[in-house]
């Protein structure tokens, strides 16, 4: 395994030719850009951008190249503060090329969900999200070994089956499930 520093996405990004999965486990994640968005989220004052714009960038330019960028966010209901949030930004991912489905975690087992969260670029590799002691992204540990790959795409197969598309989730969520 490979442990990468600060932040490899771009580059595995641009490395890849056929698809970019991310499978999210957590309810909250600690990234210092998004503190102030969030802050003002939950004292209810207008958003503002936030520098989202260079994720929604990496993700058009990936996507525009046939890449097709996909995530599961396996949630708790009712949802976190963090995911109400995340509900109000999460379109401009999709606007971007990204396709976002959710989860909800009382649904499934939770022996098939595993305790982190990776990516699968090109159904060939795998990265896990680091994180430091203060829950701050902190890079990715990358490996190409098949065993982890092939287990990867099994966790990745069973929640897409039954994962929702952010558009359908999102309309009944916001109403009822807060």
């Amino acid at each position: 395994m490979e442990l990468i520093p600060n932040n490899p996405w771009p580059e595995l990004f641009r490395q890849a030719r056929k698809s970019a999965f991310h499978l999210e486990v957590k309810d909250a994640y600690t990234v210092p850009a998004e503190s102030e968005p969030f802050r003002r989220f939950l004292a209810g004052e207008p958003q503002q951008e936030y520098g989202k714009r260079a994720w929604t960038g990496l993700v058009e330019e990936t996507a525009a190249r046939g890449v097709a960028v996909s995530r599961v966010r396996v949630v708790t209901v009712p949802h976190s503060d963090y995911h109400r949030w995340l509900f109000s930004i999460t379109g401009s991912n999709i606007d971007a090329g990204e396709d976002i489905r959710y989860l909800p975690r009382h649904l499934i087992d939770s022996s098939e969900v595993p305790m982190d969260d990776f990516w699968i670029f090109d159904s060939q590799k795998v990265a896990f999200n680091l994180v430091d002691q203060s829950g701050t992204p902190a890079g990715a540990a990358v490996t190409a070994d098949p065993r982890v790959t092939e287990s990867c795409l099994a966790v990745q197969a069973r929640l897409w089956r039954d994962s929702i598309p952010y558009r359908e989730y999102i309309a009944p969520s916001v109403n009822t499930a807060q």
